[in-house]
Formats: C-alpha cells, sequence, structure tokens
C-alpha cells in the first residue's frame, strides 16, 4: 500500500504504507529472516503460541473536546478470533475501539473501520497521527527531536462524527496467526481482504453493530485493501455507506517493469515539488491551476510522446525535454539522458543535488543528506526517518501505559521484512462473475462493481500533493477508469491537500481534512 524499488540503504521502517511501493522494507523490530524461505521465524513461531484465541477487551472511558464540545467515550483495545469454515482459530485480529457513550443512540452511530497497509503495517500511523481522540504531534516538515513526545488530545478528531475501530492486519501490531495457521495464509492480496471482512464481520456481532451506518478508511496500501473489501463485504451481505482512500494505490498492474504510465502518473508530482522548493524558473504564484496545466501536458503531449517509443524523433524529443524541465526543475539534457523516464529515486536524488539535499518520498517537503552526493539514488527518505520515533514511541506508552493494555506479544509497527517477500500480489477479479486471477491487483474493479451493486456508496479520495510514495495523478486514473454509468459519478469525490502521504501530519491540512470528512458523513451517513 510502483515506485522505483528502493535501495537497501533507502529501506526505512514507516513508510511503504504504500503499494508495490510497497518494495521490502525491514522492520527494526521484525525477526530476522529465516534461512529457508517460507519457514516461520522462531519469534513468529513463539507469537503464535503466546497470542490469545479466546477474545480480549480491555475497556476504559477518556474525553477530548472537538469544536468546542466535549465528547465522553470509551477506548477497547481487544481482539478478535477469526475461524475458518469448520469453526477452528486461526487468528487474533487486534484493535482498538473508540465509541462514543451515547446510551440508546449508540449502535446507530456510524462506525469506521481504519486500517494502514504496506503490505507489512500496522494500524500505528493512523491511529496515532490522524483522527482519533488522542494523536501525537509532529507538525513540521523536519527531523523531530528525539523523546519525550507530546502525545495530546486531539481536537481535530473525527469521533464526533463516527466511532472509529482500528484494526491491525495479521503478523502486524499485535495480529498474530494462532492454532495451526501461519502468518503466510494471510500474506496476499485475497488472503488479507478475507482476514479484514471476517474481522468486521465478527466486530458487527459481538458488539451489536450491524445496523450502524458503515464505512471503511484505508491509508496507502489500505486503499487497495478497502476498494477490494468494500466489494467482499457487500457480497457476504454487509451493505455499506462509504468508502475513505488516503493516498491511493488501486492498481498494482500499471507499476510493471515496461509500461509508460507510471511516467506520466508522477510528472505533477514531480512538478508539484520542483514547485515548493522554488527548483522552477518561471514559479507560478500557486500550485493550482499550475498542476492543472501540468496534468493536461502529462496526459497529452507527454503521454503520446512516449507512446511513440523509439518512433519518436530528436526534433519532438528536445521539445518535450524543454516542457519536462519548465515543469520539473531538472534539466534538458538530464531528461534526455533519462530517454523522458525519470525514475522516482533518481529525481529525488536530482532536484536538489546542487544543494546537496534529497526529497522525501512519503513527502516530498522534506530533506535529507547524503554521504555521497553524487550518487544516484537517496541513502533513506527523509519524511520516513523524520517522525518514526515518535510514532513508535507514542503507540507503546499509549497502548501499555496509558491504556495498561496486558500482553506478552511485542507490537510491531510493521513487518514488511518478513511480508513483503512473501505477499501473494495475485486478485481474482471480480469481472463476469470472477475465477480469473490478475497476476497483479486492480481492486479499482472491485470498487466499481460495489458501487454498481449499491448506487447509494459514497467514495471520498483525499491526496496529498507532494505524496511520491502514493502519487495524487495515480489516484486519479485508477478512479477515473472505473467506466462508472453517469448516474454514479457523482459518488465519487476527490480533495487535495498541501501534503504528502500522511495527510495529517500538516496542521493546516489536517484542518481542512477534518472540514472534509465532515461534509463526507454529512451524506454518508446521515
Amino acid at each position: 500500500m510502483t515506485k522505483s524499488r528502493p535501495t537497501r540503504a533507502t529501506r526505512p521502517l514507516f513508510a511503504l504504507l504504500l503499494a508495490l511501493a510497497v518494495t521490502p522494507y525491514p522492520s527494526v523490530l521484525a525477526a530476522p529472516a529465516s534461512d529457508q524461505e517460507g519457514k516461520a521465524t522462531i519469534e513468529q513461531a513463539d507469537d503464535s503460541v503466546k497470542a490469545p484465541i479466546e477474545e480480549q477487551a480491555h475497556s476504559s472511558k477518556g474525553n477530548v473536546t472537538v469544536e468546542g464540545r466535549r465528547i465522553d467515550y470509551t477506548v477497547t483495545p481487544g481482539t478478535l478470533t477469526l475461524r475458518n469454515d469448520k469453526g477452528e482459530p486461526i487468528a487474533s485480529m487486534f484493535y482498538v475501539a473508540y465509541v462514543v457513550d451515547n446510551g440508546k443512540a449508540a449502535p446507530r452511530r456510524p462506525v469506521t473501520f481504519v486500517f494502514n497497509g504496506g503490505p507489512g503495517s500496522s494500524s500505528m500511523w493512523l491511529h496515532m497521527g490522524s483522527f482519533g481522540p488522542v494523536r501525537v504531534d509532529t507538525p513540521t516538515d523536519k527531523a523531530h527531536p528525539p523523546a519525550p513526545f507530546r502525545i495530546a488530545a486531539n481536537p481535530q478528531s473525527i469521533i464526533d462524527k463516527t466511532d472509529l475501530v482500528f484494526l491491525d492486519a495479521i503478523g502486524t501490531g499485535l495480529s498474530r496467526p494462532v492454532g495451526k495457521a501461519k502468518g503466510t495464509d494471510f500474506w496476499g492480496v485475497d488472503q488479507d481482504i478475507n482476514a479484514f471482512a471476517s474481522g468486521i464481520q465478527r466486530y458487527l456481532t459481538i458488539n451489536n453493530r450491524w445496523n450502524s451506518p458503515k464505512i471503511l478508511l484505508g491509508e496507502s496500501y489500505g486503499t487497495l485493501r478497502a476498494a477490494g473489501l468494500v466489494n467482499e463485504l457487500q457480497n457476504r451481505g454487509v451493505e455499506m455507506n462509504g468508502v475513505i482512500l488516503l493516498s491511493s494505490i488501486l492498481n498494482y498492474g500499471i507499476r510493471n517493469p515496461g509500461y509508460d504510465r507510471i511516467s506520466v502518473t508522477y510528472l505533477p508530482s514531480y512538478a508539484a515539488t520542483a514547485w515548493y522548493h522554488n527548483r522552477l524558473p518561471n514559479r507560478p504564484a500557486s500550485l493550482e491551476p499550475f498542476l492543472t496545466e501540468v496534468r493536461a501536458f502529462a496526459n497529452g503531449p507527454y503521454l503520446t510522446a512516449l507512446a511513440k517509443g523509439d518512433d519518436l524523433n530528436e526534433t519532438e524529443r528536445e521539445n518535450i525535454a524543454r516542457q519536462m524541465s519548465a515543469y520539473t526543475g531538472l534539466s534538458p539534457d538530464y531528461l534526455l539522458r533519462n530517454d523522458l523516464r525519470v525514475d522516482l529515486g533518481r529525481f529525488r536524488k536530482e532536484l536538489m543535488r546542487d544543494q546537496g539535499r534529497t526529497v522525501g518520498r512519503l513527502d516530498s517537503r522534506f530533506l535529507g543528506i547524503d554521504m555521497d552526493e553524487a550518487g544516484e539514488q537517496p541513502e533513506f527518505d527523509a519524511a520516513d526517518t523524520a517522525i518514526s520515533g515518535a510514532y513508535i514511541a507514542a503507540i507503546n506508552d499509549y497502548l501499555f501505559g496509558t491504556l495498561g493494555y496486558k500482553t506478552d506479544l511485542q507490537y510491531r509497527p510493521n513487518f514488511y521484512k518478513e511480508i513483503s517477500p512473501n505477499w501473494d500480489q495475485k486478485h481474482i477479479s471480480p469481472i463476469n462473475g470472477g475465477g480469473r486471477k490478475m497476476p497483479a491487483a486492480d481492486t479499482a474493479l472491485d470498487l466499481a462493481r460495489a458501487m454498481r451493486v449499491n448506487p447509494h456508496l459514497k467514495v471520498l479520495s483525499l491526496n496529498g500533493y507532494y505524496d511520491m510514495a502514493t502519487p495524487f495523478f495515480g489516484a486519479e486514473y485508477d478512479l477515473k477508469h472505473m467506466q462508472l454509468d453517469p448516474s454514479l459519478r457523482g459518488n465519487l469525490t476527490f480533495r487535495y491537500y498541501e501534503s504528502g502521504h500522511m495527510i495529517y501530519i500538516h496542521p493546516e491540512s489536517m484542518t481542512a481534512l477534518r472540514r472534509d470528512l465532515s461534509e463526507f458523513y454529512a451524506t454518508a451517513a446521515p
């Protein structure tokens, strides 16, 4: 939850909440890789034994003030036991739920199921940074100082609009396989969708929420999951009200080598980044409508030029390079030497090479310093390293300190090193009754089917201009190629922010984000 595959030096800890941008990222907290592929590590085996089969729930009270109104809620960290068709336990899915104390009206309040992506990320980022009643503060585009970090009430929470349930994928956070099951049983597009569908159904049952308005909110790879999950839930009779896609990647197929679409997809993000860092010779006064102009060039002359392949003549090449240079801040010579197709890592390294700086991947507002200024790729993602420590400290302090949750397991912020290499990318197509497996998932097809089956389903796409992991133009492409009937297109809304992959870490964007979400809930779950 692609991009160019990062070098080992650039594989950070927090990121990849992405997609095929979802290349394997090691976790500092992950167990060492097994010597034999497919074998569980010692840590995995121990965790399988220690994960609870009996469902846990540890509730306490809290309150937060949102828009001047005090909201009292019950917070419950706990586990959901997933079972196979024989009734045998196969996984313990960890969640943290925030439910407003609202008396008899409680079962009719909207409930939103929230998750990050990876594959291999816990939902720590959304839980501790975005919409819950508590968050860790990382308000700048600079590296955050070490502990102590500020963990406080979140006045931008959307708990006034919806109850919230943060879910961790199996193998991440405190979610683990149990019984005879192994992690690899859950590590794949369809396997993961099935696990989340079962977990959500279980939550609805034990909490009497089947008749509540229901929303999915996924970030990064979590958007690919959400688009497939809404279709699967509706196939199971769980009627949904809405889907919120935060920093989207829905189609892995266009990220395969040899396809030019990825170059077209990235161009507007390159332009936004060059604009932000003042690298354009004739910098426009504002980001929009500049990016509208870049989109038109990308989908027009640039796409046509790339489609010509080796038939593109020298004059055409030079003309395209000059215009790309005006939009990206890279020299025409550099663009020509890259055959007009600039890899993400190269762009991040080249844009500010003369200043000895690299730009971030998850958020290109962030700047990094490499040891080797002459290198081809950045040594690390400055956005990732800037805030990871704050989030990891916050989730551990909050869960095991403030909430007093007891477990023998170690919370895994991510488990990329184990999960990513073992991830099954195939997905059963929902077209023509399903059955055919796509080698790389495109769950925009599932989302389109869900919208056709349920014409009341609302979809909100949230995008950061400086997100280089899941670029906004790629989200537009995926969602605008769902072949929706004109009567359904009004159910799909796009919103944009001058932030990166994690839109909510930018204070001004978070304010706008809450406003846009409030409007969405007013229509999706009135």
